[in-house]
């Protein structure tokens, strides 16, 4: 029996098709990815998985939530990665909301959302860094930040004279402190990652969220790392989709390239199931769930960067086309898996590896 090849798998969702279409729109154009983020709003997946304070969805368990979120993530990842990253930021401010928050910030963030108001955290800055001076006054600027100037608010790390460095809630809209020159980029255009300077901000008492340390705390820091990771594992997975339907019939004859494609969906499928482990891990705070996220990162990247070698060689010159999913997807996937250190992260796992067994099963790791 032959199967059409649309019978392969599920429909997805409208919103799916249409962040799509919209990404090649500002691939084309780079802009902040306003509609795309309209039509998730559209479908809940703005407010889902806030605190249920704030008006987010209750789950049975934290795993249950892990997971849904996971599935998300990587549903809008396999649709417009640019998105996937604004949405990831999104998500790791609504997490922090959920952990440090006062009742009366919870409240602020309900009513924010309830705006339509689209969150980020921005962590990375040029020396000296941001500072947290007198009266709450903020010196310094972030840079890669995504979304700068356009999403509604950040979550931005900043240090005082002395001890820990803390988290600040700050307007994220201002034109006028915005640089975006910088960000001249070949994928992942529309996350418009540029710099943003907070100098002379105020960041009044009821804007400081948690307590110094809060935001680097393991193994929350660490371990969370599995959210950009489903992010990028939807990127590999929309790249074996988009191998698939651009097989000819001919290709789909020959073994060789049969060969390739199932090189490459098992690379994806591995890259899943590790990612998902790395999330449920998280959601149980399980030991060594820190480590599990250090070595998710370098699977998902090893398995983007083999089947971005297997799309191309079984596509062809067409892969690299203007237009062509693969040519969009790859370029997107190429910038997104930079990610900081990915050399010393894995030699991290391996350390605490060769220490202990920090799979946890019960049983020996081999």
């Amino acid at each position: 029996m032959t199967v059409a090849r649309q019978d392969l798998a599920p429909e997805p969702p409208d919103w799916m098709d249409a962040l799509v279409a919209l990404g090649v729109r500002y691939d084309a154009s780079p802009r902040f990815p306003t509609e795309s983020l309209d039509r998730l709003r559209a479908a809940g997946l703005m407010t889902r998985f806030a605190p249920e304070r704030s008006g987010g969805d209750a789950f049975d368990t934290a795993e249950a939530q892990a997971l849904a979120m996971m599935d998300a993530l990587r549903e809008v990842g396999r649709a417009d990665l640019s998105v996937g990253r604004i949405f990831e930021g999104h998500l790791n401010a609504l997490a922090l909301f959920d952990w440090y928050a006062t009742p009366a910030q919870l409240a602020w963030l309900a009513q924010a959302l309830t705006r339509g108001c689209v969150f980020g955290v921005w962590a990375t800055e040029p020396p000296p860094g941001v500072r947290l001076g007198d009266a709450g006054r903020l010196e310094g600027r972030k840079i890669f930040a995504t979304g700068a100037g356009s999403l509604d608010y950040a979550l931005i790390t900043a240090a005082p004279e002395r001890g820990e460095r803390r988290l600040c809630l700050v307007a994220a809209d201002d034109p006028s402190r915005t640089d975006l020159g910088a960000w001249r980029v070949r994928g992942m255009k529309a996350t418009v990652s540029g710099s943003y300077d907070v100098s002379g901000m105020i960041a009044e008492p009821w804007a400081l969220l948690g307590e110094p340390g809060d935001y680097d705390r393991e193994p929350r820091f660490t371990a969370g790392a599995w959210r950009f990771t489903a992010v990028q594992l939807g990127g590999v997975e929309a790249l074996v989709m988009a191998l698939r339907d651009g097989l000819s019939d001919a290709a789909r004859q020959d073994p060789l390239q049969r060969m390739k494609f199932i090189e490459a969906a098992t690379a994806a499928r591995t890259a899943h199931l590790w990612v998902r482990e790395a999330a449920r891990r998280f959601a149980e705070g399980a030991p060594g769930a820190e480590d599990v996220a250090r070595v998710t990162r370098g699977v998902v990247e090893r398995a983007a960067l083999d089947v971005m070698e297997r799309a191309a060689r079984a596509i062809g010159t067409r892969s690299a086309f203007d237009g062509e999913r693969i040519d969009k997807v790859s370029r997107d996937l190429s910038l997104y898996l930079r990610q900081a250190q990915p050399d010393q992260v894995r030699d991290q796992a391996a350390q605490a590896w060769l220490r202990s067994d920090i799979w946890g099963d019960g049983g020996a790791l081999w």
